[in-house]
């Protein structure tokens, strides 16, 4: 990265297939939700292998590599998606969840209709304490939350959640998502750190200071920017290095879509629509890999 001129890595530590990082106060989020049952293979997604599989890294190692980056010039941010992509949270802690499970970690791609209840106080309270341990290992100022993929479905349906969205005067769910991510904004803010999200987070309006990183399309780095928000511009159609570059039949299994490189070498971020006096909040781009 550094021979590069790449001065951040953004390390997404957890996901509905899996949590990465050892958090002493939750250890069945690497005991349970460190594993899946199996992985797949190929396209169609019926298509798996049953060998157990999964990982995850100790405090000791994830200091050692915020360290060995440093000296290098780079900075590491974390992200521990909230309140979707939390399969392996909820395997791990199914009270956390709407329904109350079972679940199982993920084994396949797609968006999970299950995910944190933003209506439940142990919710916060188990962010509050991932994210203490969290920062002991991180130093950086920018801590990303994710915040994307977040379906309403189980929160229509839960009384926890319909409750707060009464009791905070909120006017939908997607107002409550909004609340989610201030209130989680705010808990960073208060512990000296900044939050960035995907672009999701500015849905029933955004949180003061987010960082917005804009992944579907350029719309919402345009509309953070023209706001005074700071983004980085990711977007799918220029940024997701995990597409097809070439002919998918000559290439390992991928997610889909087609990128070739002289494509992402042609992207501009600063897009006329950004008024010239709103550029300096244009921070950056990220090239995306998602993989394990």
């Amino acid at each position: 990265m550094a021979h590069y001129k790449l001065n951040v890595f953004h390390w997404h530590l957890t996901e509905d297939a899996g949590w990465r990082i050892e958090i002493d106060k939750y250890p069945l989020l690497t005991g349970i939700g460190a594993w899946r049952r199996g992985t797949q293979l190929a396209r169609p997604a019926e298509t798996f292998d049953r060998l157990p599989h999964g990982g995850y890294y100790t405090k000791e190692q994830i200091r050692d590599i915020v360290s060995y980056a440093g000296k290098r010039n780079i900075t590491v941010i974390p992200e521990i998606d909230m309140p979707g992509h939390t399969l392996a949270v909820l395997a791990a802690y199914p009270e956390l969840s709407c329904t109350g499970g079972p679940f199982k970690v993920l084994e396949h791609w797609g968006i999970q209709k299950d995910v944190m209840c933003a209506g439940n106080e142990q919710t916060y309270t188990f962010i509050e304490d991932v994210f203490d341990e969290l920062l002991e290992m991180f130093p950086s100022e920018i801590i990303h939350i994710g915040g994307d993929e977040a379906p309403k479905d189980r929160w229509k349906e839960c009384p926890k959640c319909q409750e707060k969205i009464r009791a905070e005067g909120l006017k939908d769910e997607h107002e409550l998502q909004s609340y989610f991510v201030k209130r989680v904004g705010k808990l960073l803010q208060d512990k000296g750190r900044k939050m960035i999200g995907w672009d999701e987070i500015m849905e029933g309006g955004l949180a003061e200071n987010a960082m917005v990183m804009s992944w579907r399309g350029e719309e919402g780095g345009i509309e953070a920017a023209k706001m005074h928000h700071e983004v980085v511009m990711t977007p799918t159609s220029y940024m997701y290095l995990d597409y097809y570059q070439g002919t998918p039949e000559a290439e390992p299994i991928n997610i889909g879509g087609n990128l070739p490189l002289e494509k992402v070498y042609s992207y501009e971020p600063l897009s006329p629509r950004i008024p010239e006096e709103n550029h300096r909040y244009v921070v950056g781009v990220q090239g995306n890999l998602w993989m394990e």
